[in-house]
Parts: structure tokens; C-alpha cells; sequence
């Protein structure tokens, strides 16, 4: 493909991508194809000689797209969203073609420089104390997301507390008690975190225990649950040394009691002091939230803590990925990940005025990811970034006040929170299981016809709905259409039971017809 060839692609390509999104809302939402379907529809191995272009586009509509669950519709309301927008994708696509692996500054002094600079925009935008800027002692990187942050941070507080609780000892007596304190080892996180904590903890090696929360609290954790855990890991000869804080669990969009974990954890181990806890805050979704001075009061702990995320590529128009991650010192990253092979030496790295973000990270190669976050904010300015928060909050609010004008069918359990409502579908009269039952059979069947897309948990032993819409093609009437739905819905499952006990066979009838009808045209019989 020469650079004709690819500019007459490329003009096709983005003609199609604009199609895609212009008429996005008219396709099944949620991909409803079979395991293995691909594999069926794609030859055993690459061609011999090389195909067209327009050859190959084709086969993006026919064989991709149905296998295609599409996140930026307005009719998926599932999980959080993952943003995208035209900038994003521009700075994307001059990423691509600038590809350099980017480990040091010496690779490309751009690429690590703008990383610097759009990430203290940011940080100010979201309003971080100042000990997270590169001004200070601190610092941002991009991340490939929160979960790959809190294994990096883990590491780092991991390598910072055996470092700092051993450093009176030497030679063999400093290995057994490093290795000694390793196994006591137990990183905390409230029940209601997300499970990326635990999951580090594995890859870290390390203990995991959680906090528990009530709904009293709204599902935050507290001073006072960190208190009991704390008392309990001391008992049992565990040490603490990692602690995930949340701002928007993934359950419900909870926000945990910084004050009081803070004050807390001060008792325990002060502020700089040799073992204390490392505390990262976890914002993946919610902290976007922050670019709105309404919300910026939760950040007012944040000094006390070592680290924070947030993913722009969930509800700050970039595309995937962006996680933001900063370190109130960045020094704890690099004693804890930085190698210096005689193959990376050079001038600029060991005169210490660069910054080498592979030290800041667990891969060695990076790409050039700020682009895009510099479009971004260049493009929709404070403001837009602001207008686009607060329409989802105002949407959030829309959709739980149409829940409560049906008090007779749903139950909201938490919310709006950040645009997350959870509730349950309500049986009169019926037991706490009977509840659980009939909301799950709602979210099942609304799921199965794929009109829209949602995402169901557990809260309290109670079998909830999530529904978030949040991504840049929300808008009302899609909302109302989602409440339209689940109203049917329920009733359509309550009138069965009432009449046979069970929604088996005759419910999934009628709609269900139709769509996969539409769904086959679109897939050339590929689908169910």
C-alpha cells in the first residue's frame, strides 16, 4: 500500500466509521452471535498474495460487526462506559504513525514530554493536591488501565514497606527478614471494591483481605471497618501494607470515608513513617466527576494517600486506553521498578533531568497515548469536559425519578450516583429470594432481545439492575425507551407468573422474533 493507495483507504475507512456512528442506534446493541462463529466464517490461514483494500474493508461489515457489541450506542447502559470520540481517534491515528516504543526520553522526547504536561493539566483539572504534580515530588503516567495501575502501585508499596521495615539489617540476616515479612504480607480493600485489588495481590504475592461495608453507609467503607480489619490482621500476626480506597465503586458508584480512613490510619502508623500503609484511590470511572467543581470536595483527603487513578477512557471522551495514574512520589515507583541494562544507558537518563517513564510502569515499551488526551481537552475545553459530566448527571436523575413513578414495580437501592441507578424489579408480598428471582428473569429477558444492554449484581444479598448511560450518544429518549422496556418487561413477567408460575418458552416469543431477524441480515446468517 502505497501513500495513494493508503489515503484513498483511509478516506474510505473514516467515510464508514462516520456511517457507523451516525446510525449506531439503530443496530442490536449487544452481539448475540455463537462461540467459535469466526473461526467458521475465516479461511485457515493468511492469503498467498496480497488482497485489495476494498476487499478486505468488506469483510469488516459481514464478519466483524456481528460479532461486535457496541459500547458507544445509546442504547448500552451496561458495565461503565468506554468513551470515544472523533479527537481521540485522531490522536490515535497519529500514534500509530509515529509508532516508537517510547521507554525513555531519548526515544522521543515528545512523546515523554507531552506525557508530563497534559497529565499536569489534568491533575489540576481534577483538583489533586499539588504533591501529584511533576513540580513537586510526584507525578502522572499513562497506564493501560486502572487495573494495571493499582498492580503497579501494589508492587511499589510492597517493595517500599519490606525496604523500609528491614533497613536496619544486612547480608543474610536481611534476606530471611525480608523474606519473613513477604509472607505476612496483606493488602486491603473494601468489599465493594473493584477485584482488580485481589487480583494484584495474587500477582504481587501477597494476602488479600476485605473491608466489609453495610447499606447503612451507603456501601462505603469507613474508619471504622478499616478499624475492625486492622485490629484483626494484627491478631493474626498479618501486616498491612496496601490499602485500595474507592471514589465510584463498581457496584454501586459508592464513595468511600477518606476523612475518616485517613484518621484511621494516622493512629496506626503516621504520615512518612517506616511500614506505613500505602493508600491508592481508585476513580476509574467516577473521578471524572471531579473536572466539576461540585464535585471537588471529595479530593480534599487526597494529600494524606500515595496514589490516585482515573481512566479517561471511560467517561472523559478518550478513547480506549488512558488511565491516568499519579504518585504523590514518584521515587517509590522507581526504586521499586527501575533496571538500568547497559543496553538503556545514556547521557540524558543518567544525568537525572529526564524522566524515563518505563521506570514508572511494569512494560518496558510505551505508546504515544497524551496525543490523544491533548486533543481531547484541547477540543471540548474545560467547559465542553464539564457540559458532558453534568448532562449524564442530569440523565442519571431523569431515569431514577421514571423509576419512582413506578413504585408498584421497582425498588431503587442506591442512586443516582454519578449516573449509576441500582434497583430491583418488586413482587408484592413476595420473599426476599422471589425478589431476586423475578429481577433476575427482567434483566435476563430485557438482555436476550437485545434492545438495549445492561448489567445486573449483588448488593446485600439483593439481586439488583444497573443501568448507566453515560456515553457521548446518550440522550433522553433513549433513557425513556430503556424504562419502556424494563415497565413491559416486568409486567409481562409478573402477569406469568401470576397465571403458570414461570416465564419459560412463551416469554421469549414475539419481540425476540424480530430482532434476530434483523440481527441476521446484518451478519448474512453468521449469528443465532
Amino acid at each position: 500500500m502505497d501513500s495513494k493507495q493508503f489515503k484513498d483507504a483511509a478516506t474510505s475507512a473514516i467515510d464508514e466509521i462516520i456511517n457507523y456512528y451516525d446510525t449506531i442506534q439503530d443496530r442490536r446493541v449487544v452481539s448475540n452471535v455463537e462461540p467459535g462463529y469466526l473461526k467458521k466464517l475465516l479461511p485457515d490461514g493468511p492469503p498467498e498474495e496480497g488482497e485489495s483494500w476494498a476487499d478486505i474493508q468488506k469483510d469488516i461489515e459481514t464478519k466483524i460487526m456481528p460479532g461486535l457489541t457496541h459500547w458507544q450506542s445509546p442504547n448500552f447502559m451496561a458495565f461503565f462506559p468506554a468513551s470515544s470520540s472523533f479527537p481521540g481517534m485522531l490522536g490515535e491515528l497519529y500514534s500509530a504513525a509515529f509508532t516508537a516504543p517510547a521507554f525513555n526520553w531519548i526515544c522521543s522526547p515528545a512523546v515523554t514530554e507531552l506525557e508530563t504536561v497534559v497529565l499536569d493539566w489534568l491533575a489540576k483539572l481534577l483538583n489533586l493536591p499539588d504533591c501529584y504534580l511533576s513540580t513537586s515530588h510526584g507525578g502522572g503516567v499513562i497506564q493501560g488501565s486502572a487495573s494495571e495501575a493499582i498492580v503497579t502501585v501494589m508492587v511499589a508499596a510492597r517493595d517500599k514497606y519490606l525496604r523500609e521495615t528491614t533497613s536496619h539489617l544486612s547480608g543474610l540476616e536481611l534476606e530471611d527478614a525480608i523474606a519473613h515479612t513477604r509472607s505476612k504480607l496483606v493488602a486491603l480493600g473494601s468489599e465493594m471494591a473493584h477485584s482488580s485489588t485481589q487480583k494484584a495481590a495474587q500477582i504481587a504475592g501477597v494476602r488479600f483481605r476485605s473491608v466489609p461495608t453495610t447499606m447503612d453507609d451507603e456501601f462505603a467503607m469507613t474508619g471504622a471497618g478499616l478499624e475492625e480489619v486492622l485490629k484483626q490482621c494484627k491478631a493474626d500476626g498479618l501486616q498491612p501494607f496496601y490499602l485500595t480506597t474507592t471514589l465510584g465503586t463498581t457496584a454501586t458508584c459508592a464513595v468511600d470515608d477518606f476523612g475518616s480512613i485517613a484518621s484511621t490510619l494516622s493512629k496506626h502508623a503516621p504520615p512518612d513513617a517506616p511500614g506505613e500503609i500505602w493508600v491508592h484511590v481508585d476513580a476509574a470511572y467516577a473521578g471524572a466527576a471531579l473536572v466539576c467543581p461540585e464535585y471537588q470536595h471529595l479530593t480534599t483527603s487526597f494529600e494524606h494517600f500515595h496514589s490516585f487513578d482515573m481512566n479517561m477512557h471511560k467517561w472523559l471522551l478518550t478513547n480506549f486506553d488512558a488511565s491516568c495514574l499519579y504518585v504523590k512520589k514518584r521515587k517509590d515507583l522507581i526504586d521499586a521498578l527501575s533496571i538500568m541494562p547497559s543496553y538503556l544507558r545514556n547521557e540524558f537518563s543518567e544525568s537525572g533531568l529526564v524522566t524515563d517513564y518505563r521506570d514508572w510502569q511494569i512494560p518496558l515499551g510505551r505508546r504515544f497515548r497524551s496525543l490523544k488526551i491533548w486533543f481531547v481537552l484541547r477540543t471540548y475545553g474545560i467547559n465542553g469536559l464539564q457540559a458532558h459530566i453534568r448532562n449524564h448527571i442530569k440523565l442519571g436523575e431523569l431515569f431514577a425519578g421514571l423509576l419512582k413513578s413506578r413504585q408498584d414495580l421497582f425498588e431503587i437501592l442506591t442512586g443516582p450516583s454519578f449516573a449509576l441507578t441500582v434497583f430491583r424489579a418488586v413482587l408484592p408480598a413476595g420473599s426476599k429470594a422471589e425478589q431476586n428471582e423475578l429481577t433476575k428473569e427482567v434483566y435476563e429477558l430485557v438482555n436476550r432481545r437485545g434492545e438495549i444492554y445492561l448489567t445486573s449484581g449483588v448488593v446485600a444479598g439483593i439481586y439488583a439492575i444497573r443501568v448507566v448511560s453515560a456515553n457521548p450518544k446518550a440522550e433522553e429518549k433513549y433513557l425513556r425507551k430503556a424504562f419502556d422496556i424494563l415497565v413491559a418487561t416486568t409486567e409481562e413477567i409478573r402477569d406469568s407468573k401470576s397465571s403458570n408460575g414461570s416465564v419459560n418458552g412463551a416469554v421469549v416469543h414475539g419481540k425476540g422474533e424480530g430482532v434476530g431477524e434483523e440481527v441476521a441480515q446484518h451478519s448474512n446468517g453468521a449469528t443465532k
